[in-house]
Formats: C-alpha cells, structure tokens, sequence
C-alpha cells in the first residue's frame, strides 16, 4: 500500500552535514580553551548518542571538566550556521527525486527532527533553490518535545500532527540512533547512511541504500 507520508528524519538525510558539524564542535572547544579535539572515529562513536548537548555533556563528564554545556552547544550551532551561510550544500542522491513523487502522489512530507530551529533555517538557507519549507506538511525541531532522539516522542507528535498511524508512513534516517526513534514508534524506516554512518549495520531497516529511490515508497 503506498504511504500516506514520507518521514525525513534528519538533516543528514536532505544533505552531508557531518563533517561540517564535527569541525563547528572542534572550533567551539578552540574558542572555549578547551583540549579536546574530536577526530572523524571519535565523533562516529559520539554519533551513538544523538543530540549535541547531550554529546558534549558525556564527553566533559567523561573528562571529568565542568563545563557550560547550553553556552557550548549555543557556540557550535552558531559555527555551524556560518559555515552552511557560506556554502552551496547539494541535495544528497536521490532526495529531489523522492519528494517531486511524493508530490505528484499527494504523499504528505515531513521534517521530523529535534534539532534547532536556527539549524533548521541554516539547512534551508543552504539548499537554496532545491528545496523549500513549503514541501513539507510538517517540521519538528528541539522545542516540540522533552526528548530528542532515540526517544519517539517526535515521531509520534508528526503522527498526531498529520492524523495519520505508523503503519502509513515510512521513515528515512541517516544514522542507527535516530533510525532507532522511528523504530521505536512502529514507523518502518529507510536507512540511508551519511558519510559517518556508512558501514554500520542498521539492523531492523527496511532496506539500506546510498542513494533514495521513489521505488522505496511506491508499494
């Protein structure tokens, strides 16, 4: 049966955001005097625990070093927002695709993330062109819920939003902990692995691609 709704569920499943992301923590910890510097393997294992307050109050837990983890975090997003303002981001392969058949399917679209609004304006700002807030039906971000990410709570607050049951959507996520959210709240999910994620194992994934395909929503 074809979905009533296409769920992306993260920035990194509209664009390759990571790398970006790891340097902005890195610039932030600069800034801040801090000795710590997270390499692409460091920061692919942070990536089990989704949420960037919650990455940087691990770590400074782990190190034993107070910290303020809201000003931090506050810092990096900033960081990151100026990198993205500064570039020209394509669309990962495959995501055009998807949402020009969803639209001409009348398949709703939904952004189910639990990242910042300022981030969230930052990716559209990147896109330019090639994608628009309009083609999406729904738009979480951080203040909707308690919890982010595994937690479901997102994912079930764009359910009630659209009126419409888990077993009539399906869900994209780039990474195991996010596609654990969706999971969790009985959504079937496309693993589509970035560039930090690639190689993990996404066990209980409908299916596992590099690139998105309308083939993928079409039944």
């Amino acid at each position: 049966m074809k979905p009533k709704a296409i769920f992306f569920g993260s920035i990194g499943t509209l664009a390759e955001t990571s790398d970006l992301q790891r340097r902005a923590f890195n610039q932030a910890f600069v800034e801040a005097k801090l000795d710590w510097h997270w390499d692409f393997e460091l920061y692919k294992g942070l990536l089990k625990k989704s949420g960037g307050k919650g990455r940087i109050q691990d770590f400074a837990t782990q190190k034993g070093i107070p910290v303020d983890t809201p000003h931090l975090h506050k810092r990096k997003t900033e960081i990151f927002n100026d990198f993205l303002a500064k570039k020209n981001l394509p669309l990962r392969p495959g995501v055009s695709e998807v949402i020009s058949y969803a639209k001409k399917a009348k398949i709703s679209l939904a952004f189910v993330t639990t990242t910042s609004k300022a981030n969230i304006g930052a990716i559209f700002f990147a896109l330019g062109d090639q994608i628009h807030r309009s083609n999406f039906d729904f738009i979480g971000d951080e203040t909707m819920v308690a919890n982010p990410k595994p937690n479901p709570d997102i994912y079930k607050k764009a359910l009630t939003e659209l009126g419409i049951k888990p077993t009539e959507c399906i869900a994209i996520e780039d990474t195991e902990t996010s596609m654990e959210a969706a999971l969790t709240a009985n959504i079937d999910c496309v693993a589509f692995p970035g560039l930090i994620s690639k190689g993990n194992s996404f066990d209980g994934a409908k299916t596992v691609t590099e690139k998105l395909s309308p083939s993928y929503f079409a039944i």
